[in-house]
């Protein structure tokens, strides 16, 4: 068990060391999309690269989901384990919507799986990357 003071510190050596690991300038919040981001996140039992959609109102949320639901076979084509989760609770109650996959057996905490983490970050990053900046048109046309 860590402190929540060694656990940030932790959580803040791994973020740093895969910015330093991958120095790549990743697309993220900068979708031009608004509260539409790409997302990498790793806590104490799994890692996770993935697309929220978290506009409030829920027709323009379902609204972007449905554009992803139609590039489907072209997302699982390059990621098969693809999730797609129209409607997904977020702790604080939220409800958007996520797409992603998912590392599972890995821990921010334990620093033996942070290169898997890493690595699962980078092999699957750039392929939703790459689709979104290909379909960028169709998509942002809600």
């Amino acid at each position: 068990m860590f402190s929540k003071e060694e656990s940030a510190r932790l959580r803040q050596e791994f973020w740093t060391s895969f910015g330093k690991s991958f120095p790549k300038k990743w697309l993220l919040y900068n979708t031009k999309i608004k509260d539409l981001s790409l997302k990498f996140h790793a806590d104490t039992k799994k890692a996770r690269v993935m697309i929220d959609i978290e506009m409030k109102d829920p027709l323009f949320r379902e609204a972007y989901f449905d554009k992803f639901l139609s590039l489907k076979n072209i997302l699982k084509a390059e990621i098969p384990d693809l999730i797609f989760d129209k409607e997904h609770h977020l702790e604080n109650g939220k409800i958007i919507s996520r797409i992603y996959t998912e590392l599972t057996g890995v821990s921010i905490h334990n620093k033996k799986s942070w290169h898997k983490i890493y690595n699962f970050f980078n092999k699957n990053m750039p392929k939703l990357e790459n689709i979104f900046n290909e379909y960028y048109d169709f998509i942002k046309d809600v």
